[in-house]
């Protein structure tokens, strides 16, 4: 939560200068203080929807310990599930139709499988479009994971995204830079880092240009291209490519899950070993280790380079939609802020 200049302290004049978040105490009255309710659009299929929802769940939680965060999971309806997921989802998940009622103040879009060479042809596509457009003009921001990103810049601005050159899938941990330093949502974190990533396409930077969205986070390699972008109000829209939510043992998950198919013959090749996410001498003993001492050889060894990233931007992001959301959540904005420059008052 941001300080409060409660007087005239050179300090706070001299923090201010430096870009970060001070308020006026006559603005600060005004701030009505509440709990925060955040939707969580789980598209996942059902042998990743929990270990999903725990992600960002955990992610949210831990990212500010002093707002009261609420965290409203939902799915749609037309993603095809198997008996026990459709009963976890009536037990513990919410109808759009009713946080679409109640309003919410801030909205997180997971990633979903894909079936279909176009993307307008899954079951997701007309709901998620119609949802996006609802949080547009209700919600204060929306973060958008990996095939979120995607399929939202291609309905709402027509960039479509391409596989990469090569065919290859981006797959591994890889390093970042910071290219905008002054955006409140970056600008109090480390300027280089890692973020976890697992896709076969791509929106290049160019793209999120020509869409009028800013770059503020791209990978140190060209092929890593940009990872988070925001919309060209600078807040409505949050665009991320990576995976920052992975939990360290994700990965593994990811590449055990591919070895396992290679051995049943349901890919031709081997898998590829994730970049820069084992140790050398892991890598090694890949080569000669069973699936069954997959556990014991790795678990130890791995190590976690991006979740305190991760917890700098989601608390960057909730502070700010703490700070401009409406004391009424069905409404997307306090008074006095501009929905075409939400952060005019910080930037």
């Amino acid at each position: 939560m941001p300080l409060v200049a409660y007087k005239n302290l050179p300090t706070f004049a001299r923090l201010k200068e430096e870009g970060r978040t001070v308020l006026a105490p006559e603005r600060a009255k005004h701030q009505d203080i509440r709990e925060l309710h955040i939707g969580l659009l789980n598209m996942m299929p059902d042998a990743a929807l929990t270990a999903t929802e725990r992600q960002f769940f955990r992610l949210v939680g831990e990212s500010n310990q002093i707002a009261q965060l609420y965290v409203h999971p939902f799915t749609l309806p037309e993603l095809a599930r198997n008996e026990e997921t459709n009963a976890y989802i009536k037990e513990y998940y919410e109808p759009f139709e009713a946080l679409q009622e109640n309003g919410l103040d801030a909205l997180i879009i997971t990633g979903a499988n894909i079936t279909q060479a176009n993307l307008e042809n899954e079951p997701f596509w007309q709901p998620l479009e119609k949802i996006v457009n609802w949080a547009w003009d209700n919600v204060t921001s929306t973060l958008c994971s990996c095939l979120a990103t995607h399929a939202v810049m291609q309905f709402r601005y027509g960039e479509k995204r391409a596989p990469f050159e090569d065919d290859q899938k981006l797959w591994g941990v890889y390093g970042h830079r910071v290219v905008d330093r002054h955006h409140p949502l970056v600008r109090n974190m480390n300027t280089i880092f890692d973020v976890p990533h697992s896709r076969f396409n791509r929106i290049t930077e160019e793209q999120f240009t020509r869409a009028g969205m800013k770059t503020l986070v791209r990978g140190a390699q060209e092929k890593t291209g940009t990872h988070l972008a925001v919309s060209p109000d600078g807040f409505r829209l949050i665009c991320l490519q990576g995976h920052p939510e992975y939990d360290t043992v994700s990965l593994f998950k990811e590449y055990k899950r591919e070895v396992l198919r290679h051995q049943n013959g349901e890919r031709p090749d081997a898998p590829p070993v994730p970049e820069n996410y084992f140790r050398p001498d892991i890598i090694e003993k890949l080569k000669t280790a069973s699936i069954e001492d997959f556990e014991n050889t790795i678990l130890p060894s791995l190590e976690n380079t991006w979740t305190d990233s991760a917890r700098s931007i989601l608390a960057s992001w909730i502070g700010l939609v703490y700070q401009v959301t409406n004391a009424d959540k069905t409404k997307q904005f306090m008074e006095g802020i501009d929905p075409n420059n939400p952060l005019g008052h910080l930037i």
